[in-house]
């Protein structure tokens, strides 16, 4: 599986360890976080993998950064993304089977090399559940994401009130 890989100033050391993990699994890792520790804004970061997953580039996206919170609020700002933060096997794989997540959000501060390997394992051996409840759902995601963009190009694209 081609694999999008992210992080920020937060996950610098952690993404190391996925990036080799998930390559000593047989993945292609298409890295393209940070280098170092210095400061750099999620939502930036979040987007090199967004745009890999949204394009089909990469068939799934995994961000590292502090929570994993900040990054999964960033990715699901974007149309035909799903993201989760997953901290446990159990959110990793049903995220997957029941709501087609196609971006992990790990927290670095929160999960340690063996868990995220675990989280990692269960994430990217998931697949997407047949059951007609569960793509209903997730087509009415689509659904929303639709009227939203529509209901933004029909006020130029700014909600009311915003600065």
């Amino acid at each position: 599986m081609r694999i999008a890989l992210s992080n920020d100033h937060a996950g610098f050391l952690l993404k190391p360890h996925v990036k080799d993990f998930l390559e000593s699994i047989g993945h292609e890792v298409i890295d393209v976080g940070t280098l170092n520790d210095d400061p750099v804004d999620f939502p930036m970061m979040t987007q090199r993998v967004t745009a890999l997953v949204a394009s089909g580039e990469a068939e799934r996206g995994i961000l590292v950064c502090g929570t994993g919170v900040g990054a999964a609020i960033a990715a699901n700002k974007v149309p035909g993304i799903r993201a989760a933060v997953i901290h446990d096997t159990y959110v990793a794989r049903q995220g997957v089977e029941h709501d087609d997540v196609n971006v992990a959000c790990l927290g670095a501060w929160i999960v340690g090399r063996k868990i995220a390997e675990d989280v990692i394992t269960a994430y990217l051996e998931a697949e997407f559940s047949t059951d007609p409840d569960f793509r209903r759902r997730v087509a009415q995601l689509a659904d929303m994401e639709a009227a939203t963009r529509e209901a933004q190009s029909l006020v130029g694209g700014r909600h009311e009130g915003a600065r």
